[in-house]
């Protein structure tokens, strides 16, 4: 496993992380399968650990907090979200402060996330959806500055709605947060434009998550995938979606075996290859998964040529009712 630096804290994260999503207590998910790869994952060197409130109202965080005291001997980074007041995924244009992350909401849910952990502090406390235009209303700012003064929480960080790199670029300048969360893959390369060179500019740690596109680069969904019933994707990937995304990633299959990759691989090491990514966070359930992803991490950064190759497949994409 390598390092990487996560922009202006200083700290040392390896740059495979770990999305905890997955965890929440839903889609047949399993504590102690669950358990099981994330401490398969410590013993591999990953050492940063992405929750939230939202990923089954504290579930998550839970198995968080039991996998720190599992291991004291070990520095694990641990980042968890709150979520917003009106518990809208994602936030729309309008909404307001008063709407989202009023002080009172961000302390309440700033002592939820620790009580579910059974941590004394978290060192990322993220915003889990973001209007750039907050950033003229410093209320949220000044109250994380007083959490941080009382040692709950190390760092802020912000969470971007889907397919909107554009949307916290005000936040990055504004000097108020030490990282990003961001959609960022072969697909979606468009945080390099804007959002990137700010966050170079400005020392702010970039979070890289969706690295297999909801699963359609991993190569395994085909036109006729469906889900359990319950299961997010199956309103994620209505046929408007999910068609579109298998044929692109059909695409890039004959890309990947060319340069002899697995699709997954190709598609974390496209991500490692740019030096402003200071992790990426898979979401990981299994084993078999743990392993696979942080071996990416050892390979290294792809061939500037397979890089070039890989340019065209950008998608443009705009956020749509079924985006979430």
């Amino acid at each position: 496993m390598r390092y990487r630096r996560f922009g202006r804290t200083g700290w040392e994260v390896s740059e495979v992380g770990y999305g905890m999503w997955g965890m929440g207590g839903w889609s047949g998910s399993d504590d102690e399968e669950s358990l099981r790869s994330l401490q398969r994952a410590v013993e591999l060197g990953v050492n940063f650990f992405d929750t939230a409130w939202g990923y089954g109202e504290g579930h998550s965080e839970g198995l968080l907090g039991r996998l720190v005291r599992a291991n004291p001997d070990r520095r694990l980074y641990t980042a968890s979200k709150i979520p917003p007041k009106n518990f809208k995924w994602p936030s729309r244009r309008g909404f307001t402060l008063d709407e989202t992350f009023p002080p009172e909401h961000i302390e309440e849910y700033v002592h939820s996330s620790l009580r579910n952990s059974g941590l004394e502090k978290f060192d990322l406390m993220q915003f889990h959806v973001w209007e750039d235009e907050w950033v003229e209303d410093d209320r949220w700012a000044k109250k994380m500055d007083e959490l941080r003064s009382q040692g709950l929480v190390g760092a802020v960080g912000i969470s971007i709605n889907r397919w909107e790199p554009w949307n916290g670029v005000r936040a990055v300048r504004s000097g108020h947060i030490d990282a990003v969360q961001v959609i960022y893959n072969i697909f979606d390369q468009n945080p390099e434009d804007e959002l990137f060179p700010a966050c170079r500019e400005m020392d702010v740690a970039v979070i890289a998550r969706v690295p297999f596109d909801e699963g359609t680069l991993t190569g395994t969904l085909t036109k006729e995938s469906s889900w359990p019933e319950g299961d997010w994707r199956n309103t994620y990937f209505v046929p408007e979606n999910l068609i579109p995304s298998v044929e692109r990633a059909d695409a890039l299959k004959p890309v990947a075996e060319r340069a002899g990759l697995t699709l997954p691989e190709m598609a974390l090491r496209f991500i490692l290859s740019n030096p402003t990514v200071s992790t990426i966070i898979p979401g990981m359930r299994k084993l078999k998964n743990v392993e696979s992803n942080a071996a990416a991490s050892d390979a290294g950064a792809l061939a500037p040529e397979l890089l070039e190759e890989l340019r065209p497949h950008r998608w443009e994409r705009k956020p749509k009712p079924w985006s979430q």
